[in-house]
């Protein structure tokens, strides 16, 4: 199922490289924050916390509440998450979060993506009643930064209708799958992968309110679009 978004610090440039002491400072906390996320992507966890956790040493030193501190905290929180350290990631987004709120103003589309990944965290846990007001803020601010119709308005309202799937609340999950489809068409075109995956996510849901044959129709056009972008990629 589609979820989105992971803040992760995206560095120019795919291969790992050896720290060096003469290494400038400003750049740093940008080669222990690349060195963490390929031991992430590898699940050499516990070389990708001791990077993070250099990078985080580095970056404090531009101010506690610089959004630099925000990134590496994020990253600190998704290795927790994976690792099932669910109380560590927590108190990590939860610092990320307030941090944003100082640097960039409660309505910055970077926090709308902060509440996302607390709000999956604790989706994650089955902590249903904690997850949904966040999933809402998030969608709030995206509205009004970006307005109705953005992309990221549409991941709001469909990590919301997964969220409502999960607890059985169908009808409302239902009408929120049909109107971020219906904004990713408009926003990013029909054929777009994002479309195809929101078309997956609300055929599960029609199969379990036992609407099988919309759900195949349904699936079937999914599965044209990715055949297409396949195709379009050879």
């Amino acid at each position: 199922m589609l979820q989105i978004q992971t803040r992760w610090l995206l560095i120019v440039g795919g291969l790992s490289f050896a720290l060096s002491a003469c290494a400038p400072k400003g750049t740093l906390w940008q080669g222990y924050v690349q060195e963490g996320k390929s031991f992430y992507l590898q699940g050499r966890y516990t070389e990708a916390e001791k990077m993070y956790q250099a990078a985080l040493r580095e970056a404090e030193h531009y101010g506690p509440n610089d959004p630099r501190v925000a990134d590496i905290l994020h990253n600190l929180a998704l290795l927790y998450k994976t690792q099932g350290r669910y109380a560590e990631a927590e108190a990590f987004y939860k610092r990320a979060i307030a941090i944003d709120e100082k640097a960039l103003g409660p309505n910055h589309p970077s926090v709308a993506t902060s509440l996302n990944n607390l709000a999956l965290l604790y989706k994650v846990q089955q902590r249903y009643k904690e997850a949904e007001p966040l999933y809402l803020w998030a969608l709030s601010i995206r509205e009004k930064t970006l307005g109705p119709d953005h992309p990221e308005v549409a991941s709001s309202l469909n990590n919301l209708a997964g969220l409502y799937e999960e607890q059985e609340r169908y009808k409302e999950a239902e009408t929120l799958y049909k109107k971020a489809i219906a904004i990713w068409e408009r926003s990013v075109g029909p054929n777009h992968p994002y479309v195809a995956a929101g078309l997956q996510n609300y055929a599960l849901l029609l199969r379990k309110m036992d609407r099988e044959e919309e759900a195949s129709k349904i699936e079937a056009r999914a599965q044209e679009i990715l055949n297409r972008g396949l195709q379009s990629r050879r």
